[in-house]
């Protein structure tokens, strides 16, 4: 079912020049400083504020990448104004908000489906951040080396600083290579930790009360969504027997809590409060039928902000 949703998951290092002051969560710094570098390097009109009003907005790598919309002749979500983005930057978990001069920071980028073919974009994006700055001091930095990693979290050179060359070999991911669970009698417990804060809507509103199905829908969707829009190809399956098998696992336990972040939206000059759980929740039931794109999801996120990192979760534990 998701022998075509390939990915390729990459590990960038960075060498501050200065001391960098960040905020706890990093997702908000990299992204935001991200998306102007992109347009300051792509756009031609970048006076124009909304890429819809722009004629080469169906040919452009910014638009595609950082403000993705429906195709015209879509299939699927014609009435959005905006598709799931075909990247996911994934910060340092650490909650150190200080850098000092020569230290280094690592953080993982998800590309997907065809975005992958513009790595080359992106480390020149990154190297022009590090010129600018980021930070509550516009602190510079070096993009030193980019990592390939495999499923496995190995990873393989593809560009250092020192030489300036892109290597193209690296491995391509595909959900299909992604490990089910085992479980004999069809009976098995998951545990699921939210590594950064899950953010999604359910009956309009946003919830704490994640329930199994809760998640799967909204994974679904995404998986569906990306695999449509980026990898070319329709998910086909049973979406109506597919929930409702869902809504069959029951909750075990839950020890999620609700963490607020802000960040400053440049593009809106305006400061954003957004919120989601974290903590661990533990499902029980047949849960064979939805492992491979709970294993995919690890790796996309899911829920709201996924591109800020927001919505990582680890399965920590398959019985």
């Amino acid at each position: 079912m998701l022998s075509h949703f390939t990915f390729a998951k990459f590990r960038f290092t960075i060498k501050a020049v200065e001391e960098m002051a960040l905020p706890a969560y990093k997702g908000a710094v990299f992204r935001g400083g991200f998306g102007y570098a992109f347009k300051k390097i792509v756009c031609i009109q970048r006076a124009r504020k909304e890429c819809s009003e722009c004629l080469l907005q169906r040919t452009c790598v910014y638009s595609y990448i950082f403000e993705t919309s429906p195709p015209e002749d879509t299939k699927v979500l014609r009435l959005y104004r905006t598709i799931p983005h075909p990247f996911v930057i994934e910060p340092p978990l650490n909650g150190d908000r200080i850098v000092k001069q020569n230290d280094r920071l690592t953080f993982n980028m998800i590309l997907i489906g065809r975005a992958v073919d513009y790595l080359p974009y992106f480390i020149l994006t990154f190297t022009e951040l590090g010129k600018q700055g980021i930070g509550k001091n516009r602190s510079k930095f070096i993009l030193e080396k980019i990592e390939a990693l495999d499923v496995n979290g190995e990873g393989k050179s593809v560009y250092t600083c020192e030489d300036g060359v892109f290597q193209n070999d690296y491995p391509l991911l595909e959900a299909s290579q992604l490990n089910q669970a085992e479980s004999n009698n069809g009976k098995s417990q998951i545990e699921v930790k939210f590594l950064t804060p899950f953010r999604v809507r359910f009956d309009g509103k946003i919830t704490d009360d994640i329930e199994f199905h809760v998640i799967f829908r909204n994974l679904l969707r995404r998986v569906s969504s990306l695999l449509y829009f980026h990898c070319g190809r329709e998910l086909e399956c049973d979406y109506k027997a597919y929930i409702e098998e869902a809504e069959k696992i029951k909750t075990v336990s839950n020890d999620l809590q609700w963490f607020d972040w802000e960040r400053y939206s440049t593009r809106q000059k305006r400061k954003m409060t957004l919120g989601g759980v974290l903590g661990t929740v533990k499902y029980e039931g047949n849960l064979r039928p939805f492992m491979q794109i709970l294993k995919l999801g690890e790796h996309i996120h899911l829920g709201k902000g996924t591109s800020f990192g927001l919505g990582k979760y680890q399965i920590l534990e398959i019985l």
